[in-house]
């Protein structure tokens, strides 16, 4: 028997722009890891190594869809690689201080990710030619 939620999510998946994709993977790394989280504390360590291995999966995802040739992209890797490494860390260890310092900065990414999706083209090329004439590209 199919389960129309089940459609319904694979439809609204497979529909998703790049950019609502990849919003919607950092909105689940912090799904994740706060459920991950919540499970040390409780101290269910299949459960949080659970989480955790789908946030690390969220995490290769994001870093497959990464175009290497854009400069930001090697920017973006060292900080994927980054917060990999930290929730093994964690998942490894059982404490989870370090998770609470990425989680907020996985945030910003994805308010920036949203920021962008709501612009328009003339927008974000004015926004380049901005970045660069200050150096920041």
């Amino acid at each position: 028997m199919i389960n129309p939620y089940s459609e319904y999510k694979k439809q609204s998946v497979t529909t998703m722009t790049p950019v609502e994709v990849v919003i919607r993977l950092y909105s689940e790394i912090e799904r994740q890891l706060a459920i991950g989280m919540d499970f040390v504390e409780k101290k269910n360590y299949a459960k949080s190594n659970a989480a955790f291995i789908k946030a690390e999966d969220c995490i290769d995802a994001l870093r497959e869809a990464l175009d290497m040739s854009v400069p930001i992209s090697q920017n973006l890797e060292s900080l994927y690689i980054f917060f990999y490494k930290e929730i093994v860390k964690a998942n490894v260890s059982k404490d989870c201080t370090e998770i609470k310092k990425i989680i907020p900065m996985i945030g910003e990414l994805r308010d920036a990710f949203t920021q962008i999706s709501q612009m328009t083209r003339e927008e974000i090329e004015a926004q380049e030619k901005q970045n660069h004439k200050k150096g920041i590209l």
